[in-house]
């Protein structure tokens, strides 16, 4: 049986003697997603998600990859990858983007990493086409909520 997950406010909650009155979050393990498990199909009609994803959609996962450049340094998204990648993918051409990326919205600020850094990357997954209000940028999947670190 695994302890729950106590985090900052239930803490203090619990040291104030309020624990009672604050619902704890129970600890569990994110399902792991890999790169190869995205996709179930490919056709002349596009991409189709795997069954995986699928069920997976609105539930947390992992995944392991690599940070493309930002589009800029403040930007509260970047794009995980496969592969690392030196160049920023947004100026490259069709043909240097790559096939398994996911856009990574953060839930805090974190500092970026170096591209041929591998990291683990955990948020709540989304898939079907998005367009980010903000900046334009279309996306097919996404983490929301997300964290990462170095692996």
């Amino acid at each position: 049986m695994t302890a729950p997950l106590l985090n900052r406010r239930s803490l203090f909650a619990a040291a104030c003697g309020l624990a009672a009155f604050l619902p704890l979050r129970p600890a569990f393990a994110a399902d792991q997603l890999t790169f190869d498990g995205l996709y179930g199909s490919y056709s002349p009609l596009g991409l189709k998600f795997s069954d995986k994803v699928k069920e997976l959609t609105g539930k947390s996962v992992s995944i392991r990859g690599f940070m493309a450049p930002p589009l800029k340094a403040e930007a509260q998204f970047f794009v995980l990858s496969e592969i690392p990648m030196a160049l920023c993918p947004f100026c490259s051409s069709d043909a240097d983007w790559p096939d398994n990326i996911m856009v990574v919205y953060l839930d805090r600020k974190q500092t970026f990493t170096q591209p041929n850094q591998m990291i683990e990357v955990t948020g709540t997954l989304e898939h079907g086409s998005w367009t980010d209000p903000e900046t334009g940028f279309v996306s097919q999947l996404r983490l929301r909520d997300a964290r990462y670190r170095a692996v």
